[in-house]
């Protein structure tokens, strides 16, 4: 992986957050998603890790995809095209700080532009890190960016609303303090309406990250800008989309017989062109 290249997608990539303009970052979940996506005109790819489970006939959040599978996959949307990618790294594949720096380290080997690291510790009975572990998770993280050689954008997500903890006060005093201690962009999946989000905008020192395309986010992506969000990301979103349509054809053809789905689905050349990167 030519080094040169790998600094000039992450410079790019925090130019991006740097802009006056909120940009949709979409998440592909092999290659092909990738160059379709890259083909559409958007400036940067971010990884699934419920998209890339499902690949592999996994559960999402099972523990299945460890750290190396992870990156293995990374650096196989780095290669599809010549966009930057964001990890979707989980909580970094460790519970302890000194792991999330392994990860840090592994991700910008992997030639990834930047990534994200949860405070969601995976378990059921548990699912959110005392916050003064998710803090030091998070600025061991900061610590590994610093020593690396070039660019890379670290975002800190407070997992709280996804989880079953719907304290708005809470995740944004998680947020507030893993931008004390560094963490560049800062994101609270399950927001949902835009006074909050605008209120997490204006009073979080850091540019923020939303998760868009939840049921109820009844606003376009205009607004969302409006209200201050500088990036916007789909996480799970056109993975799920994509299986939709394979299920919708899927029972279609079991339960009728007939193959209606064929009338919408592109042709060949279409999607050639794209693989093409043309």
């Amino acid at each position: 992986m030519d080094k040169a290249d790998v600094t000039a997608r992450a410079e790019r990539f925090r130019a991006l957050h740097q802009g006056p303009d909120v940009f949709v970052m979409p998440n592909p979940w092999d290659q092909g998603s990738a160059r379709i996506l890259a083909g559409l005109g958007f400036s940067a790819l971010a990884t699934t890790s419920a998209g890339h489970a499902y690949t592999l006939g996994l559960r999402d959040n099972e523990g299945a995809i460890g750290r190396d599978l992870a990156m293995a996959h990374a650096r196989e949307l780095v290669s599809a095209t010549d966009l930057p990618v964001n990890g979707d790294l989980e909580k970094g594949y460790g519970d302890s700080p000194e792991a999330v720096a392994v990860t840090i380290r592994a991700a910008a080997e992997a030639g990834l532009a930047g990534c994200s690291i949860e405070d969601a510790t995976g378990r059921e009975d548990d699912p959110i890190f005392e916050k003064s572990l998710a803090v030091e998770r998070i600025a061991a993280a900061v610590e590994a960016v610093r020593n690396l050689d070039r660019p890379f954008v670290l975002t800190a997500r407070a997992e709280n609303l996804i989880h079953g903890r719907p304290d708005i006060d809470d995740t944004f005093q998680r947020l507030a303090a893993f931008a004390e201690v560094g963490a560049e962009v800062l994101y609270a999946p399950g927001l949902m309406d835009l006074a909050t989000i605008e209120r997490f905008c204006s009073d979080l020192p850091c540019p923020v990250n939303l998760l868009y395309g939840l049921k109820g986010q009844d606003f376009p992506v205009s607004a969302a800008g409006e209200a201050g969000v500088r990036r916007i990301s789909l996480g799970s979103g056109l993975a799920r989309a994509a299986y939709g349509a394979l299920l919708t054809a899927g029972r279609e053809l079991a339960d009728q017989g007939t193959a209606g789905y064929a009338n919408d689905v592109p042709g060949f050349a279409a999607l050639d062109r794209f693989m093409r990167g043309s």
